[in-house]
């Protein structure tokens, strides 16, 4: 199968043969055609398959060959996409693939003035790439209307719930057009996605090209058991031992980003960080230096997870695992790319074994361990499995006391001797899904 076979025109055959690109993956091969029928489309697959030209080529194919011409301030397709870097790289894609056709395209995102933006969309844009709140603003600021949309397309829209935006999506689809089209893409789709698929789409055509929700089999994983407070060190350890030259490091917080990029600097190691804190100007610089190998470790937040493609990267450390088990595979993404191999690696302290726990559960996979001599844990990391379950090793029973004493204090409360203590139940965090009323909210009373 080639390109022209799927229906693609001649400038768009052109440009990706400048890019070198020459057979569809998998993802493309089916979404290709179904886009380009003018089909809602909700497909998954793995990072770096090439979803983004799976909805690009079809969509700039439709904008050149149909519908009007954009008239000033307006969009004909629009990308929503989670983050300043995604909305970068599309938008890149993008200008690649339009390279031949009389198209215009452009990106917003915030973190950046608005006012330059304005200015571009004045003159109307063909598409549009955008994260949801700095689309909003200019939408509610009249620099931006949608009586000319054609396309919807949400990339990684479970991301964006996950990053807090339902209200957005769903102020942002009262202001669409009934009738256009509507494509959602993504890695993973979880069910509070398959949820809002059913709110936004009509008939959608479902595309799945891998295992639902599984990590690419072209990344080697495992983890590493160790103490928390002897994470740092372990890293250090084991970045000498590995004689590691190009890593992306993934932490849990902004300050554990900060934390490790001081520590590894002050060992006189050449890292940097990146997450949401930091203006865009930084961040945009941290990771052309990191892809220019200036940069030996890139630390980063999962702001960093999607969106960032780099060539030949053969490493991820996961130096905190994800509160979130999808944002496992995103960040393991990063490498084993375009059918390169590469290797994952996460350091796990007991504190995360319920997040451990979720992502073997998720990928359907146990992660192999292995310990490092003089790192091995105080505070050993129970067993899990695929199953979701953590094996814990049976206690010792306690000797019985010598002499009564009526009783003993636990949290404030008095229990009998014989009765367990209390267990406060395990709270997981709730992902909002935005429901689409186009109705008045009722206020309470």
């Amino acid at each position: 199968m080639t390109f022209a076979t799927l229906g693609l025109i001649e400038p768009l055959l052109r440009s990706l043969e400048t890019l070198g690109y020459q057979t569809p993956t998998p993802v493309q091969a089916q979404a290709i055609p179904a886009v380009l029928a003018g089909r809602d489309l909700m497909a998954a697959a793995q990072t770096g398959t090439g979803k983004t030209a799976g909805f690009a080529l079809p969509l700039l194919q439709l904008l050149a060959m149909e519908g009007p011409k954009v008239t000033a301030n307006s969009v004909r397709a629009l990308i929503l996409v989670p983050t300043r870097e995604l909305a970068e790289q599309v938008h890149e894609a993008v200008r690649q693939y339009a390279e031949n056709l009389p198209l215009r395209t452009y990106a917003v995102y915030g973190g950046v003035s608005i006012n330059p933006q304005m200015m571009k969309l004045r003159s109307g844009v063909d598409l549009l790439v955008a994260t949801p709140g700095r689309l909003l603003d200019l939408f509610r600021q009249n620099a931006l209307k949608f009586n000319q949309l054609q396309t919807l397309v949400l990339d990684e829209a479970d991301r964006m719930l996950d990053l807090g935006f339902s209200e957005e999506l769903a102020n942002i689809y009262r202001a669409l057009p009934k009738k256009r089209q509507t494509l959602l893409f993504s890695a993973t789709f979880s069910d509070d996605i398959r949820l809002l698929a059913g709110q936004m789409l009509n008939d959608p055509l479902t595309v799945e090209v891998s295992p639902r929700n599984v990590a690419a089999n072209t990344v080697k994983q495992w983890i590493v058991t160790v103490d928390k407070k002897r994470k740092p060190e372990l890293f250090v350890h084991l970045m000498r031992k590995g004689k590691w030259k190009q890593v992306l490091v993934f932490a849990k917080t902004r300050n554990g980003v900060d934390a490790l990029v001081e520590k590894l600097q002050g060992l006189g190691i050449n890292a940097d960080g990146i997450h949401g804190d930091k203006p865009q100007a930084t961040r945009q610089r941290a990771l052309d230096r990191f892809k220019a190998s200036e940069v030996q470790i890139l630390v980063a937040t999962d702001v960093a997870a999607r969106g960032l493609d780099i060539e030949d990267l053969a490493l991820v450390v996961n130096f905190d695992l994800p509160i979130v088990a999808e944002d496992y595979i995103h960040r393991i993404g990063r490498t084993g790319r375009a059918g390169s191999t590469g290797e994952a690696i996460s350091l796990v302290c007991a504190d995360e074994v319920n997040l451990l726990s979720a992502i073997e559960m998720l990928t359907r996979q146990t992660l192999k361990r292995q310990s490092e001599p003089d790192f091995e844990p105080e505070h050993r990391v129970p067993d899990t499995d695929a199953s979701g379950q953590v094996v814990k090793k049976p206690k010792k029973p306690k000797k019985p006391k010598a002499s009564g004493g009526g009783g003993k204090r636990n949290l404030g409360k008095w229990v009998d001797s014989g009765e367990a203590a209390p267990v406060e139940p395990s709270i997981k965090p709730v992902r909002k899904v935005p429901v689409f009323n186009t109705g008045p909210r009722k206020r309470k009373p």
